[in-house]
């Protein structure tokens, strides 16, 4: 018997959850995909608008973040 592309599809999904779990399947999944919008662009809209002196408030609460996740 010869699986349709619906088939398939549900099955290799089916197989990636049972193996990876629902957070593991997504992830892979996600590694196939172009993404949307233009990254450059937005991040120059954000970024551009910044100072070094928030950047560096952003790198200081990112590093007690990880301080708090690691104790």
């Amino acid at each position: 018997m010869t699986l349709t592309l619906d088939e398939i599809r549900e099955q290799g999904l089916d197989a990636l959850r049972r193996r990876l779990g629902r957070a593991g399947m997504v992830r892979f999944l996600q590694q196939f995909s172009d993404g949307k919008g233009d990254y450059a662009s937005e991040r120059h809209a954000w970024v551009d608008r910044m100072s070094l002196a928030d950047l560096r408030r952003l790198q200081r609460a990112g590093k007690r973040a990880k301080r708090r996740r690691n104790s």
